[in-house]
């Protein structure tokens, strides 16, 4: 077999147990209550799904394997950071309004600003 078809195959391998270990997770915690910490839930699956994420980079789109693709990684890893601060920026503004509005003065302002 050639090396890209390995590359495939490995990287199919680890993406299916990743995806039937993140099913399992959250099965478990449907069906079997008490199997699995409920705090532990959450993170467990971000975890899995951060581990998804480079298998399917470096299997599948071969992301950093070569010295002209470093660029690619260098790319990726500042568009990642440049969504997360967006991102947290958003959840920042949006904790920040539910703290210091209450409900009421939400709708007043959502119905002030649309003329309803």
């Amino acid at each position: 077999m050639s090396r890209r078809v390995v590359s495939y195959s490995v990287g199919l391998i680890l993406a299916l147990a990743l995806t039937v270990a993140a099913f399992s997770v959250v099965f478990a915690s449907t069906y079997s209550p008490g199997v699995i910490p409920h705090v532990f839930i959450l993170p467990t699956i971000l975890v899995l799904a951060m581990i998804q994420l480079i298998v399917q980079l470096v299997f599948f789109l071969h992301l950093g394997q070569s010295k002209e693709s470093r660029w690619d990684a260098v790319l990726f890893v500042f568009t990642f950071f440049g969504i997360a601060v967006v991102v947290m920026a958003s959840v920042w503004i949006m904790y920040h309004l539910n703290y210091n509005m209450t409900p009421q003065e939400v709708t007043k302002y959502i119905t002030d600003q649309s003329g309803f």
